[in-house]
C-alpha cells in the first residue's frame, strides 16, 4: 500500500476546482470547442467529446452548458482558433514540469508561462526535455466511501474491462490504464454504478522529487499558483512529492 493518498489529493484539488468554478468550467468550454472542431458535434461519432463530456460531468457542469457549448462550437467551427500547446520545464531542486494549455494566441501564452517559471525561480526548456519521466496513462480513483466492493471484486472488474493495473491506497483505490483503453475501462466501471473520484488520461512522474528546502518548496508553490491562475493554462503535470 502507498503512503501518498490520492484520494486526499482529489479532494484539495476538487476544493480548489469549486472556488474556482468558473475558470473550470471556461477551461471546459475550450476544450468541448476544440473536440468538436475536431471531430464534429455528436459525441456518438466522437469520441474526444465523449471524453470531455464526462469530464465535464465529472466537475458538475450542468447539462444544459454542455448542450450549449456544443451548439455554440458547431456553429463556429471555422472560427474556433484555439491551439493546444505544452511547455516543458525545470522547478526548483530538479522537479519536472509539464503545462498544458489551449490558447488563441500562443505568444502571449508562452511568455506568461514563462514569466511563471521565472518568477518561481525555474526554468522552460526544449520539447521533451522532461516528459520522458512520465507515462501518458488512463487514470481512474475510486473513493472507498464512496464504494461497497470488496478490493478484488473491483480489481477483477477493472481488469476485465481492459484496465492495466489496479492499485489500494489508504482510502481510494487507483485503476491504471493504456490511453486508448481508458473511455472503454471507464464507460465499464460507471456502467456498474461505481462512482469515479477522478476519471482522466494524465502523465504519472516515474519518480517523484522530495523538497526540503524552504526556498525551494515556496518557490514550486509560487509556480504552481501562477500557472494555476493563467486562463489559457489547461492542465499542469510535476514530479515534486507533495
Amino acid at each position: 500500500m502507498s503512503g501518498h493518498s490520492k484520494f486526499a489529493n482529489i479532494k484539495h484539488k476538487k476544493e480548489k476546482n469549486d472556488a474556482a468554478k468558473g475558470k473550470t468550467f471556461t477551461m471546459i468550454g475550450r476544450e468541448i470547442a476544440i473536440a468538436v472542431k475536431e471531430g464534429g458535434p455528436d459525441p456518438a461519432n466522437n469520441s474526444k467529446l465523449r471524453d470531455v463530456i464526462a469530464k465535464a460531468k465529472a466537475n458538475n457542469m450542468p447539462n444544459d452548458t454542455i448542450d450549449r457549448g456544443i451548439k455554440k462550437a458547431a456553429g463556429d467551427s471555422g472560427n474556433v482558433n484555439y491551439e493546444v500547446v505544452t511547455y516543458e520545464g525545470y522547478g526548483p531542486g530538479g522537479t519536472a514540469i509539464i503545462v498544458d494549455a489551449l490558447t488563441d494566441n500562443k505568444n502571449r501564452t508562452a511568455a506568461n508561462v514563462r514569466n511563471c517559471f521565472t518568477k518561481g525561480y525555474g526554468s522552460i526548456g526544449t520539447q521533451g526535455c522532461v516528459s520522458y519521466m512520465f507515462d501518458k496513462k488512463g487514470q481512474i480513483i475510486i473513493a472507498k466511501e464512496d464504494c461497497d466492493l470488496e478490493a478484488d471484486d473491483l480489481m477483477m472488474m477493472a481488469l476485465d474491462a481492459g484496465a492495466e493495473d489496479f492499485a489500494e491506497e489508504e482510502d481510494s483505490f487507483e485503476v491504471t490504464t493504456d490511453p486508448a483503453d481508458f473511455p472503454a475501462v471507464r464507460d465499464a466501471l460507471t456502467e456498474q454504478g461505481i462512482v469515479l473520484a477522478q476519471a482522466e488520461v494524465t502523465m504519472i512522474p516515474q519518480t517523484y522529487v522530495s523538497l526540503s528546502e524552504e526556498s525551494d518548496l515556496a518557490n514550486i508553490q509560487k509556480i504552481l499558483d501562477m500557472l494555476d491562475e493563467d486562463d489559457d493554462v489547461q492542465t499542469v503535470y510535476h514530479n515534486w512529492d507533495e
